[in-house]
């Protein structure tokens, strides 16, 4: 017998924006959300968790911050578990 794998929520915690792209943008997202098949919500979601969190600057920056645990959770460069034992460790 085979373990069942559930499904999971494509966008958890997913959030109505408002921004503004140019027109050129736009047709990019469009046209790869086409071709891709997924919505452009999905291809820029996609795309930015791709790109920035691979922008080696961008996480030394976050590093850098004094209080910088919650950043780092939240583009997922900390686990919860570390966050929890970094707080016991903070403390002593």
């Amino acid at each position: 017998m085979s373990a069942i794998k559930y499904i999971k929520p494509k966008h958890a915690n997913a959030k109505q924006v408002s921004w503004k792209i140019s027109e050129n943008t736009r047709n990019i997202v469009s046209y790869y959300a086409e071709y891709t098949e997924y919505s452009e919500d999905e291809v820029v979601d996609r795309l930015l968790k791709e790109f920035l969190v691979n922008d080696e600057q961008f996480i030394q920056w976050i590093k850098s911050k004094r209080s910088n645990k919650k950043m780092l959770k939240a583009v997922g460069l900390l686990k919860e578990e570390e966050s929890i034992g970094d707080n016991v460790n903070d403390e002593t």
